[in-house]
């Protein structure tokens, strides 16, 4: 029996089985969360001290970031507990509930605040104070949320160019949702310092408030939108997600490459968690195979398919030919 030759891992095996890459994802998520922490009760100064509206509402931003930091820390330690009983392919999906969760902070504290503190100085103003303690808050930070978004940067890179493919295509296939939370929350980050700071100074040069509000407006539905996104992403993956058409046709390739199987009319996969996939198919073996051909080869796919893709957990062959909608047209969905 031929040994699996070593072939490149795709993007879905990301951190599967490579403590440094979890290492990495939670030393993302520490400093993150610190710098956060440390932002919000400056802005929340600088805020109140100004009488910004702008600048409260990054204050509640930064704040919704320290939330979600401590949950995405939850949820890499509660994704990789081991399987048991009760949890027989581990407990991975568990790392988006939390994720989703982290989101829905955002989503409700961050730009929920934002929008009705902007719509409540468009409506009824606010009193003016000295914008020098606002302009120092939200230079320093800028530089502390531009540290932390320079680490997340720099690992998506590296994680790009290890797995072969671009940071942007990375940041889209990816099953690690906490390090694509934590890249989109710095840039938004980012993105909302320069708002505030425009809103601010544009308030106090034409002495009408309504340019704060616009800004802290602008603010929450900057943050709507990246809750939406991670939302739609940590739902996909929390009720299973397959993988592309593209990795799917390379396991398929190698499944059929083997002695005696003809074709793989089915195949089923569902990522269970960062780094983590099952893959299942139905499998056309030649007439001639015999049952011992048949065992030999189902073993080999199953060696060959977790040696050469590090992200592959589980794989079940089904010797027959059929096209996976038996159970379909049999038990067909309510209406």
């Amino acid at each position: 029996m031929t040994q699996p030759a070593p072939a490149p891992a795709h993007v879905l095996a990301k951190d599967a089985g490579d403590s440094g890459g979890e290492s990495e994802s939670t030393g993302t998520v520490v400093i993150a969360g610190l710098a956060n922490l440390g932002i919000a009760i400056a802005k929340l100064v600088g805020g109140l001290i100004s009488h910004s509206s702008a600048m409260l509402s990054e204050a509640a931003h930064s704040l919704a970031d320290t939330i979600t930091e401590v949950l995405l820390f939850i949820a890499l330690k509660r994704g990789t507990k081991a399987p048991d009983a009760r949890h027989p392919v581990g407990y991975g999906r568990e790392t988006y509930f939390w994720a989703l969760l982290a989101c829905l902070a955002t989503f409700s504290l961050g730009a929920g605040f934002s929008i009705w503190q902007g719509v409540s100085t468009i409506r009824g103003g606010e009193e003016q104070g000295s914008p020098t303690i606002a302009y120092i808050v939200l230079a320093v930070s800028f530089v502390l949320e531009g540290a932390s978004w320079l680490k997340a940067v720099r690992q998506v890179r590296n994680e790009a160019h290890k797995w072969g493919t671009t940071p942007r295509r990375y940041l889209a296939e990816t099953s690690d949702t906490t390090v694509k939370a934590v890249t989109f929350e710095d840039t938004a980050a980012l993105v909302g310092l320069v708002l505030a700071a425009a809103g601010l100074g544009m308030e106090h040069l034409t002495g009408d408030p309504v340019w704060d509000g616009v800004a802290a407006i602008a603010i929450g539905v900057l943050l709507l939108f990246v809750a939406g996104s991670l939302g739609r992403a940590n739902v996909s993956l929390l009720i299973g997600q397959s993988i592309s058409p593209r990795l799917q046709e390379e396991l398929k390739a190698e499944i059929v490459a083997l002695p005696q199987i003809t074709d793989v009319p089915f195949m089923l996969t569902t990522v269970i968690g960062p780094g983590q996939l099952i893959v299942s198919a139905k499998v056309d073996f030649e007439d001639s195979a015999t049952v011992a051909d048949i065992e030999r080869a189902s073993d080999e796919a199953e060696r060959r398919l977790v040696a050469r893709h590090s992200g592959v957990r589980y794989v079940f062959l089904d010797p027959t030919p059929g096209d996976g909608r038996a159970r379909a047209e049999v038990h067909p969905a309510d209406g």
